[in-house]
């Protein structure tokens, strides 16, 4: 994931503007603690959360 983190995190950003730096902020084995985050503040499921990653 860390990879393609920045392009992914720019995707989210243009999406989803209510969106933060801090909301997206990536750290090693702490993916599921920000995919938690993330569905919470967009009222999405966690499969629709990895579609959006994934550009689905």
């Amino acid at each position: 994931m860390k990879g393609n983190w920045n392009e992914q995190k720019g995707r989210l950003k243009q999406k989803f503007a209510v969106l933060t730096d801090d909301d997206l902020m990536y750290e090693e084995g702490q993916k599921d603690e920000m995919l938690g985050k993330l569905q919470k503040k967009l009222g999405k499921t966690a499969e629709e959360i990895d579609k959006i990653l994934s550009g689905h």
